[in-house]
């Protein structure tokens, strides 16, 4: 359907401000159980990081938002990730649907390295099956890497390859691709564990602003990165030879601040993890 077809939004327009819940929520690898039971609310337009230990679940549950987990052969899961009210499993919903309302950047600066920056960003259009006109493709270059903070830095280079990036303009780069398909959700997997002090500044002041377009959910190891940015905060932790599961949840400052559970203050303030 084109963009500019009566009744439809056109490519770059703003969806309203989704909430995503994860409802009993259990994953395996294989025989080996690694989430259960997990059930959280994200509320629409604010940034909910995930925090716990390595290996307590949190990156698991992350891609279970977005039906990637069910690409590893071995994997399966049981519950319900409802997108305003809707399960994104419901075998009539396409995987391509969830993939757009529901984006993700990665731990590592993931760019088409031998892309030019412009055709980065409008690379998911195709993949969503979106048609745009040239002057359309243009505004939303221009509109979504303004938004991922990057367009002052890029705009007279747009041509050029976007693997010449540094880490910290390959990561924005990477959240303006994200961008691009408008989508309502936007998850984010430790997306500054491999920057330094300064990129990492101006991303969480990039996710601070799209907070105001977008849901975010952030897995975050970096204690201080989750007060600064988070609104809400979901604790993850693993016993030895069981399942993840969350501890605590609800807002940040009380999460932090006065934990109800013992294992939560001593998680929060360095005592293990």
């Amino acid at each position: 359907m084109s963009p500019e077809a009566p009744g439809h939004a056109a490519v770059g327009d703003l969806a309203p401000l989704a909430t995503l819940e994860g409802r009993n929520v259990s994953a395996w690898f294989g025989e080996r159980q690694v989430l259960d039971r997990v059930n959280l609310v994200m509320p629409a337009g604010v940034i909910t990081s995930l925090i716990g230990p390595s290996g307590c679940g949190k990156s698991t549950f992350l891609r279970i938002l977005n039906r990637m987990h069910e690409l590893v052969p071995s994997a399966s899961l049981a519950g319900e990730v409802l997108l305003d009210g809707v399960d994104i499993y419901d075998p009539e919903r396409k995987l391509v649907d969830a993939r757009k309302h529901i984006g993700m950047v990665f731990q590592k600066p993931n760019p088409f390295p031998a892309m030019s920056i412009y055709d980065n960003v409008i690379a998911g259009l195709t993949l969503t099956g979106q048609r745009a006109s040239n002057d359309e493709k243009d505004y939303l270059v221009e509109s979504c890497l303004t938004k991922a903070g990057l367009w002052k830095e890029v705009r007279d280079r747009l041509r050029e390859p976007g693997g010449g990036l540094s880490g910290g303009q390959q990561q924005r780069l990477c959240i303006a691709r994200s961008l691009a398909v408008t989508p309502r959700i936007l998850l984010m997997d430790e997306p500054c564990s491999a920057l330094d002090p300064t990129s990492t500044r101006v991303i969480e002041e990039t996710m601070l602003e799209l907070a105001r377009e977008v849901t975010i959910v952030i897995v975050t190891h970096n204690m201080q990165q989750a007060q600064r940015v988070s609104q809400n905060c979901a604790f993850f932790l693993a016993a030895q030879g069981t399942p993840g599961g969350i501890v605590e949840h609800g807002p940040t400052d009380a999460m932090f601040g006065n934990p109800i559970d013992p294992r939560t203050a001593d998680y929060v303030n360095g005592r293990f993890g």
